[in-house]
């Protein structure tokens, strides 16, 4: 059984800090093997083309009473799904001016002094607080970010003390931010469910219904001066249910793996980004995929994204949706806790989509 480490390896370095004293180097523990490196062997010909990008969906006509234009609506997320595992959605009920508030307020936290931000220094434990480093591997290559991770639900975990008392908005901000976006996941677990053919309940109470996790990493990515060096967040698919990216919508970064090559975001104004993790792939039984994705950083502009997780509770097992096995579909994924998986996880770092395909049953 896998134990959780308690420390961090090795002295943590703020990378805001690094970044205030870098001119035209990064320290060697952020650069990236050549294979790994943005604009070497992996920004593909789509990155400069204005047409390539994942699906934009307007939610607008979702709940209205056009049976076709909902239809629509449903076809689009299920295409999107089980072809990209991205999608960007508008006119999807959050108030801009809060999405705007909440973004703007982290900012503002990562500009205060170090001092302060130090208050909240997390631990491999449950990574809760202010963070610069994934993965407690001795000696690793990290990646060029700081960030604050927050849970949310269930409320047994929800402490406020965890949670930064400035700038002074910053509790409120959240608490508010995370109770839109509960209500938004909610209503798209359950067009996920009926996509798949089930009542529109399975997937949430897979998921244990009420009970369900929520939580949120705040990224915080600082100019870099090498940009094609390092990368803000290494390739990986995101170990939980499903992922609300809140984007830096005057910063590009989050790049998004379809085949073989490498697709930079263009962030829709006033959108999420929506993303599946592995653990809705597990219930799905790889219907929907959780897909690779990563970020690269810029050497003229810091980028904040606030990316919210939706995710199972942690102690029932998951595994594939009965519903969707038969003889020539049977399951590829055997139980396993989300807390059980995110432990894998901790202990390894990013490491693209091998987390996941590493649990598939022997067949």
């Amino acid at each position: 059984m896998l134990k959780s480490q308690t420390e961090w390896p090795e002295p943590i370095i703020r990378v805001q800090s690094l970044s205030e004293g870098c001119i035209d180097s990064i320290p060697d523990r952020y650069i990236k093997p050549p294979t790994d490196r943005p604009f070497v062997n992996s920004c593909s010909s789509y990155d400069n083309d204005d047409d390539i990008n994942i699906p934009i969906i307007d939610l607008g006509g979702l709940y209205g009473n056009d049976s076709d234009v909902r239809a629509s609506i449903m076809n689009q997320i299920s295409d999107a799904c089980r072809d990209w595992g991205f999608f960007q959605i508008v006119n999807h009920g959050v108030s801009h001016d809060l999405m705007d508030k909440a973004r703007e307020t982290w900012r503002e936290f990562f500009h205060m002094p170090m001092e302060v931000k130090q208050q909240y220094a997390n631990s491999p434990t449950t990574y809760e607080g202010y963070g610069s480093r994934l993965g407690v591997e001795k000696g690793a290559i990290l990646d060029w970010s700081d960030y604050y991770f927050m849970h949310y639900l269930p409320f047994t975990l929800k402490d406020y003390n965890k949670w930064p008392s400035s700038p002074p908005s910053c509790r409120e901000v959240f608490d508010e931010y995370g109770e839109e976006l509960v209500k938004l996941s909610g209503r798209l677990m359950k067009i996920l469910s009926k996509n798949l053919g089930l009542e529109e309940k399975v997937v949430e109470n897979a998921f244990g219904g009420e009970e369900v996790g929520a939580c949120m990493r705040v990224n915080f990515y600082p100019k870099c001066p090498r940009p094609e060096l390092t990368l803000g967040l290494s390739s990986h698919s995101d170990p939980g249910g499903m992922t609300m990216l809140l984007p830096d919508d005057q910063v590009a970064g989050l790049q998004v793996r379809k085949f073989d090559n490498w697709i930079t975001v263009n962030p829709a104004k006033h959108a999420f980004i929506v993303n599946i993790g592995d653990q809705i792939q597990v219930l799905s039984n790889a219907v929907y995929k959780s897909v690779e994705h990563r970020v690269i950083v810029n050497s003229d502009k810091e980028r904040v994204s606030l990316a919210f997780f939706y995710n199972p509770k942690s102690d029932i097992p998951i595994e594939p949706l009965k519903q969707l096995l038969t003889p020539e579909t049977p399951a590829l994924y055997p139980p396993m806790t989300f807390d059980e998986y995110r432990l894998f996880i901790r202990m390894r770092g990013p490491r693209g989509k091998s987390q996941v395909e590493s649990m598939k049953s022997p067949r």
